[in-house]
């Protein structure tokens, strides 16, 4: 049974700083691809980057990019999203989600996810 967990969500000023993480068991941790992804309130969801089994290829939604940073320790079964200069427009719920990479070496990563922490909970405020 696949379990994600996410923590460091909170309230933050505009220009703040915030660390999230997620702690993933359940699966071979080193062959999944690992996601986060935000709703705001009256929004759809929107993924906010995503790193693949090496933590060598990430992608960020243009949103985020450049402030934005998201890394990963196969050795603890964890990655991470390192938010600084938080806008107001940041404020959603955070899931982290995981994805089977495919692919000959596992490189690839899968355009949807079918695992999903249950969130954390990001506020910037102005």
């Amino acid at each position: 049974q696949v379990l994600l967990v996410e923590s460091g969500g909170g309230s933050v000023q505009a220009g703040g700083s915030l660390r999230l993480s997620c702690a993933a068991s359940g699966i071979i941790y080193s062959v999944y691809c690992m996601a986060w992804f935000r709703q705001a309130p009256g929004k759809e969801r929107e993924e906010v980057g995503h790193i693949d089994v090496g933590g060598i290829s990430i992608y960020y939604a243009d949103s985020v990019k450049g402030r934005f940073t998201i890394s990963r320790d196969n050795a603890r079964n964890t990655h991470y999203l390192q938010m600084n200069s938080l806008k107001p427009e940041d404020t959603a719920m955070y899931y982290c989600a995981a994805g089977r990479a495919y692919g000959p070496y596992s490189n690839y990563c899968p355009r949807s996810y079918d695992s999903w922490g249950r969130g954390t909970q990001v506020t910037v405020s102005s």
